[in-house]
């Protein structure tokens, strides 16, 4: 039985949400054991909904038979414990096709990312959501960012047309346009933070109503991730300030150092706390063996921070 919609957004509007990366064998193939393991670990760690097959867990890299297999292990294990949201995106064909894909083997939600193009003009991103949307009958979250972005006029008419489109992920980080956003199209949507390492703008986030975000290093530090959550909605700026200061600047700092990072040192951090889910795939890269120390301090501060 499908859940309610009302649960699905219960959970985007409330709790942490958990973006799990996608496991991969020493040959660099679907690892559907280790993933499923994996998931079992997440949904034991108070998250209120899992996003599988993301930004963090590869999206783009993945074949249309091992998104299949993403899918379905995620069905199989987490069983509708928590809400669970697949990503769909490229062309408007595969996404068609991989919305259909996320319906058959269980999904209770979609996150639309950009498309494929390196420079889209609006109204074509506009139509470019719109047929997707059309062409499922699951709930859809579209991710704002890239070159995917949309103004609050153009989330407006997607709302207004679309009964189907549920959420908003802002992965821009201009609390401005965001800020128009949520105050012209007001509790039609859920919002949440999903600029790379959230956190960091968690604080500006949360004063313009955005309650959820995803958290990456949930992947390797699920107990200080919660923790920093729950200072965060509780007002504990103490915590929330030393939190930052110790563990996210410096993993900023370190994610900047080169692109593709926001997904590279998670695997990374995976690996440390021996929970590997093997490397990532090109064009990604992983980190060089200083940074990977670096990173193992940081988890090693993240404990000491719980």
């Amino acid at each position: 039985m499908a859940l309610p919609l009302t649960k699905i957004k219960a959970s985007l509007e409330d709790g942490l949400l958990s973006f799990p990366v996608t496991d991969f064998d020493n040959k660099g193939k679907f690892d559907p054991a280790t993933y499923a393991a994996r998931l079992e670990w997440f949904v034991t760690h108070n998250v209120s909904s899992v996003f599988v097959a993301g930004g963090t867990g590869e999206f783009f890299s993945l074949s249309e038979n091992e998104y299949r297999e993403v899918v379905t292990v995620t069905a199989e294990t987490v069983k509708e414990k928590i809400p669970m949201i697949s990503s769909v995106g490229r062309s408007i064909p595969d996404a068609i096709a991989h919305a259909q894909i996320a319906e058959k083997a269980g999904m209770n939600a979609l996150l639309l990312m950009p498309p494929y193009l390196t420079e889209c003009p609006q109204d074509g991103t506009y139509q470019y959501a719109k047929t997707i949307l059309k062409n499922t009958s699951l709930p859809v979250i579209y991710y704002n960012r890239a070159n995917g972005v949309l103004s609050s006029e153009y989330i407006q008419r997607l709302a207004d047309e679309c009964d189907n489109f549920i959420g908003l992920k802002d992965g821009t980080g201009n609390i401005q346009d965001l800020n128009d956003t949520i105050k012209s199209v007001g509790n039609r949507l859920s919002y949440i933070g999903g600029v790379p390492t959230a956190e960091i703008i968690s604080e500006a986030y949360l004063s313009i109503g955005v309650n959820t975000y995803s958290s990456a290093v949930f992947n390797f530090v699920p107990e200080m991730a919660n923790l920093f959550y729950a200072a965060l909605r509780a007002g504990k700026k103490e915590t929330v300030n030393k939190i930052i200061k110790e563990f996210f600047v410096p993993f900023v700092r370190l994610r900047s150092r080169k692109n593709g990072y926001a997904v590279s040192l998670i695997k990374a951090g995976a690996k440390i706390i021996g929970r590997s889910a093997g490397d990532v795939r090109p064009p990604l890269v992983m980190p060089t063996a200083e940074e990977t120390i670096k990173l193992q301090e940081l988890i090693q501060q993240a404990a000491k921070l719980v």
